[in-house]
């Protein structure tokens, strides 16, 4: 895990109730069989065209919708005893279902029995899994500029969150440009009053706020007066994510996510202060944004069915985009990953024109590691930046070591500075610790106050030991900044166990109020220990009686900047996506697409339960592909924006075409690896690092739509008509794709490849513009790959087809990458990616 991660992330798992029935189910999700709301307003909006039927279409829809939740009443009425049930919701628009609180097994076989249910979920818990980056993206020069400016920028644009809520205090959310925001007439959500959360705190820049907790609070997890029956936001996860874009998730080592909304649509030029020391200027990538939250975790985590009514609701309302922070902990059972039912839930969402962004995982470097698999959805891989927080140590002898470590060396009353021409001496834990310590290990771990001598500890920097107990939690940097305040200690440094051998600090980066410094390296760490032992006068025993080793730790806050950026993130999830539980691998590219999501600045709580070690600070330095996928969320708000009828695929695919695969010093792309770094695939950043202003004009794109999805549900191996129509509600259409590598996405995937295949892309010239494009081909080892016609002529909002043909030439048994690019005679360059794994060739 990155050294910045230092927060715990959400994610779901998901179980199908197949035959038999799962003994222990209490909370079930019912789908029905009848049409939702969304789908029986579409077809009442193609059969009458009249503008004057708008309202009648309105009326007759808020009917219908009634009449289903009284149908799901009547159902279960008609079936169970009253004592033997709860209904905790109806889902109306997007699905015809409801979450039902069973009590015994005899409730279970009758639903599955009963007419008219088409498929049973067993609900399930969810476990916990800037300043710089708008001007990294090229953001306020080449994208704000062309919208009217910063605070326009996002204008009339909705981001939905599905988070821990949100802290309406916040200086992301409230004052300044906020003021001239006024409530869109095409969103229809509420502001939902309660603890902490006034009606005022819908204040414009926030539009809406709604919490759902019914499946918690049945399960016993609910604690109203630790995780607020209301939107506000008690963990810290929801707020970081809403300034600059969107949200994140992961499974045990992912991150809790901050105010991921800050980072999509936080207000412009906030101040971000931490510890009392000015880190910079904070934007959110769309700071024109409007927010609306749907709080659906908690402290504790969540529920699978509080999180579909939250999707449910927000799409309902008319959100224009959806981040969620949320995935699976594994690969879901049944016949394949893309039918459980959140993914179908997404999959609704998209067909209501909603753009859906999702965190890949924090599970790399291992491959297949994404947690976040339909191509419907915008899968986000996160990268290191070019900005660095670097500290440097200087000892007695002369010898300067560089380090990590936000904090401050200014003198206060309690603690005296380490700066200037007087060291301080150094005295390493365990040797200014009580000898009746029960164990020494847990002394060097600095991690309590009472293993300490006061008198012998004070004014000194204090050595501790980066052991296996930081890697498992059970000891944090966090608690090792405590003691050391609470000794009365100058300050510490972290010195590395020789056993761990890892540079990925737990908690390095958060900010820190006394004088310290993390030597992330086992060399440094070994001169340290050198010059303190040479520099220590021990008795017969061993006991240290005099320290004569000293050293100053300059201040860390600064930031510096390279050229070495983007570089895949260790923790960033990998492809090949998988399409099922045994790992097997699909014609699917993910992830789609990366940001930066290293060490990166977002809005937090001041009284967040989620991360003591920044408990009381607005603002904390993050890392997660939670953190990469806000920027996401921000960069389709300002796309949506400027092109507002392009349906979600074709957002995706404006930000896949027009990626950036090479780095800042115009070398491809790297990865980290546990201890190193390689040349990064397509299955470490998707198409590749998102470029905002070519975005915004791709000159081509890659649709599709609801039925095209489907149709590749109907070509995944190993699933039938039958469970796409369980899931999905529709059957599969008379003439059937043959592969899922047929959907037009803007990448190639063959998971297995024999002999040959021929691939159907079809292009849209997004421009009124006509366009002559030339295409060349970068062919994947062991394939020859043709592309006809090799030149094309695309009048303006027109499109064509390319046959695309792939030929093995040579087993390779492995996973080999190539593109195709189109270069356009007015200067547009779409590039797609294409991953091919040859089984057998032609000649074999």
């Amino acid at each position: 895990m990155s050294s910045s991660i230092f927060t715990s992330f959400l994610f779901i798992s998901f179980v199908m109730i197949v035959d038999p029935l799962i003994a222990e189910a209490k909370v079930l999700i019912i789908l029905m069989d009848e049409e939702p709301v969304f789908s029986f307003k579409s077809k009442q909006a193609r059969s009458r065209k009249s503008n004057s039927t708008l309202q009648w279409i309105e009326e007759a829809s808020l009917a219908y919708k009634e009449r289903l939740r009284t149908s799901h009443d009547v159902f279960l009425e008609s079936l169970l005893q009253k004592d033997t049930y709860s209904k905790l919701y109806s889902y109306t628009h997007l699905l015809n279902g409801f979450a039902v609180n069973v009590q015994s097994k005899e409730v279970l076989r009758t639903l599955k029995n009963a007419t008219g249910v088409r498929a049973i979920h067993e609900d399930v818990k969810i476990e916990k899994f800037t300043t710089h980056t708008p001007r990294y993206l090229g953001i306020p020069t080449e994208v704000w500029p062309t919208l009217g400016g910063a605070d326009s920028s996002g204008e009339g644009v909705i981001i939905g969150f599905i988070d821990t809520g949100i802290n309406p205090l916040h200086p992301s959310f409230t004052g300044g440009s906020t003021a001239r925001f006024t409530n869109s007439s095409k969103f229809k959500g509420k502001c939902v009053a309660g603890e902490k959360f006034p009606s005022t705190a819908c204040n414009g820049k926030i539009v809406g706020a709604q919490y759902f907790a019914r499946a918690a609070i049945a399960a016993g997890d609910f604690n109203a007066t630790r995780d607020y029956a209301s939107p506000y936001d008690a963990d810290g996860h929801g707020r970081q994510v809403i300034p600059r874009a969107a949200a994140f998730f992961f499974n045990d080592s992912f991150c809790l996510l901050p105010h991921t909304a800050s980072t999509a649509a936080g207000n412009h030029q906030i101040p971000v202060i931490a510890n009392d020391f000015n880190y910079g200027y904070a934007s959110g990538m769309a700071p024109g944004a409007r927010i609306a939250v749907y709080k659906a975790l908690y402290t504790f985590g969540g529920y699978m069915s509080d999180v579909v009514a939250a999707v449910d609701q927000a799409v309902e309302d008319g959100v224009d985009i959806l981040s969620l922070s949320i995935g699976p902990s594994s690969v879901p059972s049944g016949p394949a990953s893309f039918l459980n039912v959140l993914e179908m839930e997404l999959l609704f969402a998209t067909r209501a024109g909603v753009f859906v962004v999702q965190a890949a995982g924090n599970g790399g470097p291992s491959p297949s590691s994404i947690l976040s698999f339909s191509p419907w959805i915008t899968s986000v891989a996160a990268s290191i930046i070019d900005r660095k927080y670097n500290s440097s140590i200087i000892l007695g002898n002369g010898r300067s070591f560089s380090g990590t470590g936000l904090a401050r060396n200014v003198p206060t009353l309690a603690l005296a500075p380490t700066e200037g021409e007087m060291p301080y001496r150094i005295a390493a834990a365990a040797d200014v610790s009580h000898t009746n310590t029960t164990s020494v290990l847990e002394a060097e771990s600095c991690q309590h106050p009472e293993h300490f001598i006061l008198s012998s500890a004070r004014n000194k920097l204090i050595i501790c030991t980066y052991s296996f107990a930081f890697e498992y939690e059970a000891a944090s940097i966090a608690a090792v900044a405590n003691t050391i305040q609470k000794i009365g200690a100058a300050g510490f440094i972290i010195a590395m166990d020789p056993d761990i051998g890892s540079e990925q600090i737990k908690g390095a980066t958060m900010t820190m109020q006394v004088p310290a410094i993390i030597l992330n390296s086992v060399q440094s760490s070994r001169a340290l220990w050198d010059y303190y032992n040479s520099n220590t006068i021990r008795s017969a025993s061993g006991k240290a009686v005099g320290f004569a080793a000293r050293a100053r730790i300059l201040d860390g806050r600064q930031a510096f900047f390279t050229r070495q950026a983007p570089v895949v993130a260790s923790y960033s999830s990998r492809g090949p996506d998988v399409s099922n539980a045994l790992l097997q691998t699909a014609d699917v590219l993910k992830p789609n697409i990366m940001a930066p999501g290293s060490s990166i600045w977002a809005a937090w709580s001041p009284n967040s339960e989620g991360d003591p070690s920044i408990k009381g600070q607005n603002f904390a330095l993050v890392s997660g592909t939670s953190m990469a996928t806000p920027h996401i969320a921000g960069v389709a708000a300002l796309i949506k924006q400027k092109h507002p009828r392009w349906s979600p695929a074709a957002v995706t695919s404006a930000m896949m075409t027009t990626a950036s695969t090479f780095d800042h010093s115009g070398s491809p792309f790297l990865a980290q690896l546990t201890n190193q770094t390689a040349p990064a695939t397509p299955f470490d950043f998707g198409a590749g690092s998102i470029n905002p202003a070519q975005a915004i004009d791709p000159g081509l794109v890659f649709n599709s739509h609801f039925e095209q999805y489907v149709q590749f549900l109907c070509a995944v191996p190993g699933v039938d008509e039958g469970s796409v129509r369980r899931a999905a509600g529709t059957g599969c259409p008379t003439k059937r794709r043959a592969w899922c590598s047929d959907l037009n996405t803007a990448s190639v995937i063959i998971s297995n490849l024999v002999g040959s295949r021929k691939v159907i892309r079809r292009v849209t010239n997004v421009s009124s513009r006509n366009e002559v494009y030339r295409v060349t081909v970068r062919q994947p080892s062991g394939v020859n790959v043709t592309v006809s016609p090799q030149v094309v002529m695309i009048n303006g909002n027109a499109s064509k087809h390319l046959k695309i043909v792939l030929t093995a030439i040579q087993a390779t048994r492995t996973y080999t990458f190539g593109e195709m690019v189109l270069h356009g005679s007015r200067k547009h360059v779409v590039r797609v990616p294409i991953a091919v794994y040859v089984s057998t060739s032609l000649k074999s």
